[in-house]
């Protein structure tokens, strides 16, 4: 594989783990910051709002296809012996299974438990809420966090990638 396949897929894998990355720092310092200043029927309707919206094919193509590009920049650095680039690369990817861990351990679940309960009058919405929020938030800095992290490792992988570069 050539240098500059290789190297277009780590840019490409760099920048959709950067997408994910500041769509989880936006929830961290925005997003949740601001809904946290609303009143129940407000937060939990937005939250179901923003979570079937968010299931779409710009947010799956980034989210799912940050760790297949990185995989597969791992087996092309693994092919080509670039053993600096790859350890950065590995780890990125280690980073980002935690975002997927988080992700399907914690956050879906919140978000169907939301859902569920949402739609149950017998539940307050402020049960609903005291339910969902603070362990989504703070989960959710985690997967900013990893995600960033993960950011990190690959950008460096670039610059070890482009110092050991042949093609310009």
């Amino acid at each position: 594989m050539t240098d500059l396949a290789r190297g277009a897929t780590l840019v490409t894998a760099t920048i959709i783990t950067g997408l994910v990355a500041g769509l989880f720092y936006a929830y961290a310092i925005s997003v949740m910051l601001g809904l946290n200043r609303t009143d129940d029927r407000t937060f939990v309707s937005a939250m179901r709002s923003i979570n079937v919206a968010i299931l779409n094919g710009w947010f799956l193509l980034a989210f799912l296809g940050a760790p297949v590009l990185t995989a597969l920049a791992a087996v092309l650095a693994l092919r080509a012996g670039t053993g600096a680039a790859l350890l950065w690369i590995v780890a990125a990817l280690a980073l980002y299974a935690v975002v997927l861990i988080v992700t399907f351990a914690v956050n879906v679940p919140l978000n169907d438990q939301l859902e569920a309960a949402g739609s149950d009058h017998a539940m307050s919405l402020a049960a609903v809420r005291e339910r969902f929020e603070a362990r989504w938030v703070r989960w959710n800095v985690v997967r900013a966090v990893a995600s960033t992290a993960a950011f990190g490792c690959l950008t460096w992988a670039l610059v070890l990638f482009g110092q050991n570069s042949t093609s310009v």
